[in-house]
């Protein structure tokens, strides 16, 4: 069946780290996803767009090639791709703040590390060949790198390699394997990527109420609503403490001649800290609300 290019075609994770999270992020943007019996690909109700559920690795090609014009790809998986493919044809559009983890080196519990220069002449063994390269030619070490398609913790145990280059989330699976971490190559999240083919005037359209609404989710993950009282003295202090805040909204208190309503929309957490600082300052009565969608 050919895909049907009216729709907007979203190259999303089928099963792992970044799968639900994913899906979450579009239905927190409003998009009513199909559940059916095709585990491959689901239709938005609410919107002229199609999800295409692949391996995390084949993402970055979906997308290069225009048979997607959207992906959510981890930055460790994209950035190996794109270290195998100059003729890049793909941008990033935004970081998405899940999926983070890191690419590290780690080493059994028993080996001395003293630094990089200690993988010199050595094997390391990991998933991420081209990454551990890079990093290799940037250290100035030389070292026999062992591709492995999974299972890398393994390598020392069955003397595949000294080292590993893998994954790392938690640090559990390290610490089970009597592994420890003794560098980081790259540290990674989820993004948000978009063909560079040219897409018809149709397509456009439907792509920037996507973005519209994606930009809307991020940014209020991080924002709340915080609304306050303050005299006049209080108020050039108290909009200096607000955590980026962009021209609160002052207004007067009816029956109450020098005082003062404030109201903004913070894009950086609001922490206990700060709210002892406003109330320092003369802020009283404040309120901090999440922000459960916004319109940039």
């Amino acid at each position: 069946m050919l895909a049907d290019r009216s729709r907007l075609h979203i190259a999303l994770q089928k099963s792992g780290r970044l799968a639900d999270a994913s899906r979450e992020l579009l239905r927190d943007a409003g998009f009513r996803i199909q559940s059916g019996k095709n585990s491959l690909t689901a239709r938005v109700e609410n919107f002229p767009a199609e999800l295409m559920f692949v391996r995390d690795d084949d993402i970055p090609t979906f997308v290069s090639d225009g048979v997607c014009e959207f992906g959510i790809v981890g930055q460790n998986v994209l950035e190996e791709f794109a270290l195998g493919e100059p003729d890049q044809r793909y941008e990033v559009l935004a970081e998405l703040g899940f999926g983070r983890c890191s690419l590290r080196l780690a080493a059994p519990e028993n080996l001395r590390f003293d630094g990089p220069q200690s993988l010199a002449g050595t094997r390391i063994a990991t998933s991420y060949p081209r990454l551990l390269t890079r990093y290799l030619k940037e250290q100035g070490i030389e070292a026999t790198v062992v591709k492995m398609n999974g299972a890398v913790e393994l390598a020392p145990r069955l003397q595949i390699a000294s080292f590993i280059c893998d994954l790392v989330s938690t640090g559990a699976t390290l610490e089970a394997n009597g592994l420890k971490p003794v560098g980081t190559v790259l540290e990674s999240q989820s993004l948000l990527i978009r063909t560079k083919r040219p897409l018809d005037e149709a397509r456009e359209a439907i792509s920037a109420g996507l973005l519209s609404r994606i930009d809307g989710v991020l940014a209020t993950k991080e924002s709340k609503y915080i609304m306050l009282n303050a005299t006049e003295d209080a108020l050039k202090q108290i909009t200096q403490l607000l955590p980026g805040a962009e021209a609160p909204t002052i207004v007067p208190l009816h029956g109450r001649p020098g005082h003062f309503a404030v109201h903004a929309v913070c894009q950086e957490s609001v922490f206990w800290e700060t709210l002892q600082k406003l109330k320092g300052a003369g802020a009283s009565a404040i309120l901090v609300v999440p922000i459960e969608k916004m319109m940039m």
